[in-house]
């Protein structure tokens, strides 16, 4: 199974672009698609990481383009999670501070 990747673009501009660029450096980790709000318009971007049967994650103040690096760290780390619980998120910089919260799958 794999774990799908979500971005908000009710708030930003260039969600698509961004998704497209995202979209090889998490080949095989995860699916990126795009939604139209995530009701977090005071700090976008907002980006979800869930899967059936995982925690789910929501993060916002991303820069999806910026953090390419630290989304592909971060769905490595949830790819190879037992539940999806992330104990040590340092490989993934700043998007670690972006976290708004986990969601218990």
């Amino acid at each position: 199974m794999t774990a799908r990747m979500t971005i908000c673009g009710g708030c930003a501009k260039g969600a698509e672009e961004a998704a497209a660029m995202l979209r090889p450096y998490v080949v095989g980790l995860a699916e990126v698609a795009v939604t139209d709000c995530m009701n977090i318009c005071d700090r976008p971007v907002s980006v979800s990481v869930r899967e059936e049967g995982k925690a789910a994650y929501l993060f916002a103040g991303v820069d999806v383009v910026a953090q390419a690096e630290e989304l592909a760290a971060f769905a490595r780390l949830y790819a190879a999670a037992p539940g999806g619980i992330i104990e040590d998120a340092r490989s993934c910089g700043a998007l670690r501070y972006c976290l708004v919260g986990r969601i218990p799958g």
